[in-house]
């Protein structure tokens, strides 16, 4: 079965996406991204390499020749796992693609209502699909 954790409340969705890659990067976890628009995957591989002064968080699209050896996977396309202990982060509006093939799947939602609105349309997807949801409100109320 797979897991969804929904984190709320974020100020600005990607900023916090890349805080939550880093915390798994560096607990060992190896990561997917998806993204289908890829304007703003673009936009996001560059905020990963320069989010914070220190940080560095190894990283390429899933295509790239050296991405069986990298840790972190951006993708446009349907994800799939690299190993069976991939986790995926959807920066997507919408449920990814072959979601079920992941065990754990990471939904980062910003305060915006738009944003509020289309997690809720996925989390009733997830539902239906019989996911074990969980939800963390990153807001601290």
């Amino acid at each position: 079965m797979t897991r969804v954790d929904f984190a709320f409340g974020a100020p600005e969705r990607l900023r916090k996406a890349c805080e939550v890659v880093r915390k798994h990067y560096e607990a060992g976890r190896p990561l997917q991204i998806y993204l289908s628009d890829t304007r703003l995957l673009h936009r996001f591989d560059r905020l990963l390499w320069g989010f914070e002064p220190n940080a560095f968080i190894p990283h390429v699209f899933i295509d790239d020749p050296v991405a069986q050896d990298t840790p972190v996977l951006l993708t446009h396309q349907a994800p799939k796992p690299q190993t069976p202990d991939t986790w995926l982060v959807n920066l997507d509006d919408h449920c990814p693609p072959g979601f079920e093939q992941f065990s754990r799947i990471l939904e980062i939602v910003s305060e915006r209502e738009t944003d509020r609105q289309t997690a809720r349309e996925r989390w009733r997807l997830y539902q239906a699909a019989q996911c074990e949801l969980h939800s963390h409100d990153l807001r601290g109320r």
